[in-house]
């Protein structure tokens, strides 16, 4: 039998405890769902899930939002390096960003409850490290396979650029049926990635 260290079992600890959250608040919303019905479903104490998450379930829900961050990263940097020139790059990285909105985990995560839980100011910043990055970095690319130097304009096409795929995920993730809106949304923002 192997024995894990502290930091291991801690860290495991946390993981079940972010897992548990997201099910539930991907579920449930934030405002549904309770500390106590996260560290049930997590298999650990109330006691347990204050000890990793001391700020209570507020810090919890931005360790679940940090993740669907970094898996959208994640997936919008595959999808760039499976496309064959930089501007097919940014058309997959936007519909893999808006394919996102349509699981209805993320929807209520990342695109209802996130700013209304974290506020504006630190949504965008978790963003920026993430899905934004991403962005930035398949602009740039597809600016100098045009012959072009990113310049400082480059920092507001980004940000009118990301601005414009949120609002599509929003528009997602309020319709009906989010499936047949999506080639809608999808030609859309590949006209105004095209122009």
């Amino acid at each position: 039998m192997v024995r894990r260290t502290q930091a291991e079992r801690s860290g495991a600890t946390t993981a079940q405890l972010v897992e548990a959250a997201g099910e539930l608040f991907g579920r449930n919303g934030y405002a549904s769902a309770s500390l106590d019905a996260v560290a049930a479903a997590a298999g650990v104490t109330k006691g347990a899930a204050y000890h990793h998450f001391p700020a209570g379930k507020t810090a919890l829900f931005r360790a679940v939002f940090v993740r669907h961050q970094e898996r959208l990263a994640d997936a919008l940097t595959e999808a760039g390096a499976a496309a064959p020139d930089p501007r097919a790059a940014l058309l997959a990285g936007a519909r893999t960003f808006l394919e996102h909105c349509l699981d209805p985990a993320f929807r209520r995560i990342v695109l209802l409850d996130g700013p209304s839980v974290l506020g504006w100011e630190e949504v965008r910043e978790i963003e920026y490290g993430h899905a934004l990055r991403v962005l930035r970095a398949a602009m740039e690319d597809a600016v100098r396979a045009e012959g072009g130097t990113p310049d400082t304009a480059l920092t507001a096409r980004c940000q009118l650029v990301f601005g414009a795929l949120c609002e599509a995920g929003m528009l997602l993730a309020r319709a009906e049926d989010p499936e047949a809106v999506l080639p809608v949304v999808v030609r859309e923002a590949g006209r105004l990635l095209g122009a």
